[in-house]
Formats: C-alpha cells, structure tokens, sequence
C-alpha cells in the first residue's frame, strides 16, 4: 500500500477517536449536571409556626333539650255556673292573685245569705236552751223538777251547740263557694289564652274543660338527659354536697354561644338502662319572661375541677384518614409528624388530651406546604387565642432557625402580623 494512502487512513482513525472521546465528555458532563439537579435539597417553605401553651382549664360537655316550666298549672273552675268575665288579654304576665275570671256570683252570694240566716237562728236556739238549762240546774238541787225533765233540757241545749256548729260549716262552704266564683292566678306567671269564652256555662271538678293555662316565668328549667360517664365525671361527686357548684351554660337555637349561666336543679333517682342516661334539669334565672317552655336548648356542663391542659390551634391539626395529626417543628427546622388525641374545645383553643407537650413547636399556618421530614423556614407567631408573649417566645440565645428575636414578628390577629 502507497504511503500516502495508508497516512489518509491513520488520520482518519485518529479523527474519529478524537470525536468520539470529546462525545464521551460532553455526555458526562451533561449526566454530571443532570444529577446534581436531581439531588439539590428542595427550597425550605415558609410557615407560621407556634409554642404549645399548657394552661389551667374546665372541661365541658355539650347536652341537647327542652326549656320546661317550674310551675304548671292548668286553671279550672271549682265552682260551676256561667262565666261573666274576663280579666287578662291572651299571653299577658300576671302576677299571683290576680283575678282571671269571674263566674256569676249572684247565686254563690245567696248561698251565703241563706246560711248565715241559718247561723242567726241556730244562735238564737242555743241562747235560749242555754239559760232554760241554767233554770234547770238550780231547780234540781232543790228537787224541784224532774230528773227526766232536766236531762231533756240539757240535750236541747247540746242539740243547739252542735246545730250551731254545723250551720257555722255551712256559712263557711257558701263563702268559699263565693270566693271561688272569682278565679285568681295561683303563681305568677304568663298566661294563654282563654279557653271558654264569656256567657259559657262552665262546671266543676278535675275532668272539666281547663279555662286557660299559666306558668310561671321566674326561673325555668333545661331538661336534658345526661350519659352515664358524663353524670359520673361531672355531677355525681358534687351532687350530695353542692350542686349549685357545678357550671351550667345555656344557648339558644339562635345563638353561637352561652348567654345564660345556670345550675342544677334536680337529679332523677334513676338511671334508664334502656337508653344509659339519667334525667338532669338545670335551673336558669328567665326575670324578663323570654325563655319560654318549650324552647330547644343547648346546654353546656362543667367540672366542678380545674385541670393543666395543652391547648393549641384546631388549625394545626391535620386529618389522615381516622387519625389527628400536627406538624412539630425541631431545634434543626424540620417538620415532624405527631400522632394527637384532640379534646373538647377551650374558646379558641382546642384541648390535645396526649401526643404534645408544652413549649414544643408546631406548624399553625401552611400546613399543605409541608410534608413530614421537610425543611421548613419558620416563621414563628403567637398560638392565636393564647396567652403567650413575645417574651416568652423568645429563646435564650436570641436567635433560632436564622430568626432573631429583634426581627420576629408577632401576629395582632390571626394571619396579621406586627413588629416585636
């Protein structure tokens, strides 16, 4: 082979070694490149992160029931005869005593006539078998008279004592006949309306027809039925000794909280073992008459005891699937997940029964921006509702995660922050 054409050949060998080697490198470093992009730690997200706060609180526990009057009652006539009068307007307050109706009393004011006329005569008998038994006496111990005659005299007079007696019982029924024909409010209270109207002949006894209807408004009672666990962690140990140093709150169906504070009023001596519950009913103070019978209630009732809590931000707390969790943030600005058993609520706050601790960090704000393990950029912020400061959420060696004390802020209001 020519030398000239066996040089072409090497040269060409060496060119295609060459393209390829400079090929190999550029994929290298493309590879290189590729890689380092794949494991560059992802960007920290930016969240607000609180102290746990433990404080002293009382437990409660929600009830459903019904506003029940503490008097009842349903007016009816205990005399018969034909009724005359009104005296109220329907739904009207009246006071105890008032007169409500009134039932013809011409007939009741006769009755009365007649028997006190009855009474005068009886009187009039035994005034004079008396002194006819005085003559008796003194003519008997001279043996003057018969002793058949002077026994005769003395029953008369006795005779006359007993009639006297019982026309007196009678003269007593016909006042109280007459008193009835004028029907007055037993209890004070708010009225219904009238039953039986004006000319109506109206008849005596427990099954008559009721005329209206009165109950009292002073105070009135929230019956509801409380379980079994709930009467032995609340009432049962404070029931034998001060029942009134139970808390009881009352809500009504338009309202978000509990206006009203009450007590408890009574206890039933049983629990239903059908439904596991006992009845209770508190006793609220109803001196403007707006709580009426009736009325559904939402009734709250606290421990007697004060007991140390955690308490935290339903906000922080996550769902997955049936369990409660919260992010807790560490002294190296990682998100951890914390398994939490979430308690009855504390006005803003919501009790954490176990799981957390006082004084450890959790995210408040941001939580779907953070996975468990991430590296977070804390932004740390007062627990809204608590009672911390931003003294007390200062750490000692002033500063924490790159945030110093000086630059922290401290939110005004849930999701505004000021400066500290």
């Amino acid at each position: 082979m020519p030398n000239s054409i066996r040089q072409k050949k090497i040269a060409a060998m060496i060119a295609a070694a060459l393209l390829i080697g400079s090929g190999t490198v550029l994929l290298s470093q493309s590879g290189n490149k590729a890689h380092a992009e794949q494991t560059a730690a992802p960007q920290a997200a930016t969240v607000d992160v609180a102290v746990v706060e433990s404080r002293q609180v009382t437990d409660w526990q929600d009830y459903s029931g019904r506003l029940e009057a503490v008097d009842r009652v349903e007016i009816r006539p205990l005399v018969s005869g034909t009724l005359t009068k009104i005296h109220f307007k329907d739904g009207d307050l009246v006071k105890k005593g008032d007169t409500l109706f009134t039932i013809d009393p011409r007939p009741f004011e006769a009755e009365v006539a007649r028997a006190q006329a009855q009474v005068s005569s009886t009187e009039a008998r035994l005034d004079y078998t008396s002194h006819d038994l005085e003559r008796a006496e003194r003519l008997i111990s001279d043996n003057a008279i018969a002793r058949r005659d002077f026994e005769e005299k003395r029953n008369a007079a006795l005779e006359a004592k007993a009639a006297l007696l019982g026309a007196q019982a009678s003269l007593q029924t016909a006042r109280l006949n007459l008193e009835y024909s004028r029907i007055t409010a037993p209890v004070s209270g708010r009225i219904s309306r009238a039953e039986i109207t004006l000319g109506n002949i109206v008849s005596a006894g427990a099954g008559s027809v009721a005329l209206t209807t009165l109950v009292s408004t002073a105070n009135i009672y929230a019956a509801i039925e409380v379980d079994e666990q709930s009467y032995l962690k609340f009432i049962s140990g404070e029931q034998s000794s001060n029942s009134k140093a139970i808390k009881v709150l009352l809500g009504l169906a338009n309202e978000e909280g509990f206006s009203r504070q009450g007590h408890i009023g009574s206890v039933d001596n049983r629990l239903d073992t059908t439904s596991g519950t006992i009845r209770v009913r508190a006793i609220f103070e109803n001196s403007n008459g707006q709580l009426l019978p009736g009325l559904y209630a939402r009734v709250r009732i606290g421990s007697g005891v004060q007991r140390e809590a955690v308490l935290i931000d339903e906000k922080a707390v996550g769902t997955d699937q049936d369990k409660r969790f919260v992010l807790v943030v560490d002294d190296k600005g990682q998100a951890n997940y914390r398994e939490v058993h979430i308690g009855a609520p504390q006005g803003n706050l919501r009790v954490v029964e176990s799981g957390l601790k006082a004084g450890e960090r959790i995210v408040v704000n941001g939580l779907q921006r953070v996975r468990p393990g991430n590296q977070v950029n804390p932004h740390i912020v007062v627990m809204p509702g608590s009672e911390q400061t931003a003294a007390q959420l200062a750490p000692a060696s002033g500063q924490a995660n790159g945030i110093t004390a000086a630059s922290r802020t401290l939110p005004a209001k849930a999701g505004k922050a000021v400066n500290a």
